[in-house]
């Protein structure tokens, strides 16, 4: 805590400021790793049919061994949960995005705004779609 004076008031206040000006932050933290176990917790009891065979480097194979070992894990666990990670980092900028509370207030304040006709883009939905 950080205790400043100002004035005849003492106010408190924690290192990250008010927790209020951070909730929306903080819910929504809250609502991706709620989203994140949930999605976890259905891969784990999928079914697992499939096979990949890889080649690695000796260098790569005692890295993935070594990672593994250390978060208790078998290494096929530890490759495919590693994978799944950044497969969905590559394709989350490509399907979602993350606003800061201020961003998406900017965002949702220019939805909210009319409408607006733009002739040009009315013809180009004219025109047929190219073969």
């Amino acid at each position: 805590m950080i205790l400043f004076h100002h004035g005849s008031q003492h106010r408190r206040q924690t290192r990250l400021g008010s927790w209020r000006r951070n909730l929306p932050d903080l819910v929504g933290l809250i609502l991706v790793m709620c989203a994140q176990l949930a999605y976890s917790v259905e891969r784990m009891s999928e079914t697992k049919t499939q096979r990949l065979h890889l080649r690695v480097a000796s260098s790569d194979d005692a890295l993935f061994r070594s990672a593994a070992a250390a978060t208790h894990e078998s290494l096929s666990e530890f490759l495919v949960e590693s994978g799944r990670e950044r497969a969905e980092r590559v394709l989350a900028d490509r399907n979602s995005f993350v606003l800061s509370a201020s961003a998406w207030r900017a965002f949702t304040e220019a939805l909210d705004q009319p409408a607006v006709v733009v002739p040009e883009l009315v013809e180009l939905f004219r025109l047929p779609r190219p073969e």
